[in-house]
């Protein structure tokens, strides 16, 4: 990059993005910008930028996931300091976007929680959003501030297409729920294989029912892709059920490996082969107890990619090939 990129463009790291920027401003060959984030006795957190920001083009990298209220909130404080130090422009790089699940009312008397953030974001001072993998297309049109929605499509596509045993008619993409059909078949196109659907009943919130596969999986690899794996219940009553319908291997892919409460031990004693997520979220030891399962894929050369076409105002959508779009 040309040395006014380097006095132009800066990219800081908060507390859940800091994995990220850094792979990020290695790809760039840009060094980190200075700043530091501390917390006061009763919790309060303060962010102090070390270095002059007037006018500047300002990325702030943060995924909003656990503990989801503490990242979200330090943000908030990221884009306001920003914003009083007279930046030019500030994009919020949330890799992971806490709270997505919460994204229409399906009862009474519930929040729009993803609205509500989109509105702090906004009323904090962002100029633009740069997500991936959004649990519902539509949050983009919760913001009133330009979107940039990746997907991590062409990063599982270029390590599948590796892999000798996923090959040609070897490969059954499966579908783990009816709402993910869209995507799910996406990945079939682009890797050429045929689809599964797993017809899936939910009793309540954290119990799952899984009933029937429509579609043939007797002998194949199946590759099962979803946005994110969050108590696992969904893949894990999935797998069971194609391992019924005669699956010899069973490869689940994640963008966001949320992975909480039992979803560790829920994967380990399901029949998944292979667990892969990419490193949207900062990885902790409670997925160390999946061990050979886990392969993780990283996001940073492509998000760092994005923040490059953004700074120098070139398109976005032309970093995917034709098919591999966001889900709409």
């Amino acid at each position: 990059m040309s040395h006014d990129d380097h006095k132009q463009m800066k990219i800081f790291s908060a507390t859940g993005g800091a994995h990220l920027a850094e792979a990020m401003c290695k790809h760039l060959e840009l060094p980190i910008a200075s700043a530091t984030v501390e917390r006061f006795p009763d919790g309060e957190i303060i962010v102090k930028i070390d270095e002059d920001v007037r006018g500047r083009d300002c990325f702030i990298v943060q995924s909003t996931s656990m503990p989801v209220n503490e990242t979200l909130m330090e943000l908030l404080i990221w884009i306001d300091t920003l914003r009083r130090a007279s930046a030019g422009q500030i994009t919020a790089v949330i890799p992971y976007f806490g709270y997505a699940r919460q994204d229409r009312k399906d009862e009474g008397r519930v929040p729009i929680t993803a609205k509500l953030v989109a509105n702090l974001i906004t009323a904090a001072g962002a100029d633009r959003v740069l997500c991936m993998d959004l649990h519902a297309a539509q949050i983009q049109g919760f913001f009133d501030i330009p979107v940039d929605h990746l997907t991590a499509t062409k990063v599982f596509c270029d390590h599948f297409a590796t892999q000798d045993d996923m090959q040609g008619d070897n490969m059954v993409i499966v579908s783990p729920d009816v709402g993910n059909v869209k995507v799910a078949n996406m990945y079939a196109g682009l890797l050429d294989a045929k689809l599964a659907i797993v017809d899936k009943r939910r009793d309540s919130g954290s119990e799952v029912v899984s009933k029937r596969l429509i579609g043939n999986v007797e002998g194949k690899v199946v590759l099962m892709v979803d946005d994110m794996i969050s108590t696992a219940g969904t893949i894990c009553e999935a797998a069971k059920l194609v391992t019924e319908h005669g699956a010899t291997k069973i490869i689940a892919a994640a963008t966001h490996g949320v992975c909480v409460g039992p979803a560790v031990e829920r994967i380990n004693q399901s029949p998944i082969t292979e667990v892969v997520i990419t490193d949207t979220i900062l990885p902790d030891d409670r997925l160390d107890g999946l061990g050979d399962k886990l392969n993780v894929l990283s996001v940073a050369r492509y998000l760092g990619e994005a923040i490059h076409r953004i700074h120098h105002h070139m398109s976005i959508s032309a970093l995917f090939t034709r098919g591999e779009g966001p889900k709409k």
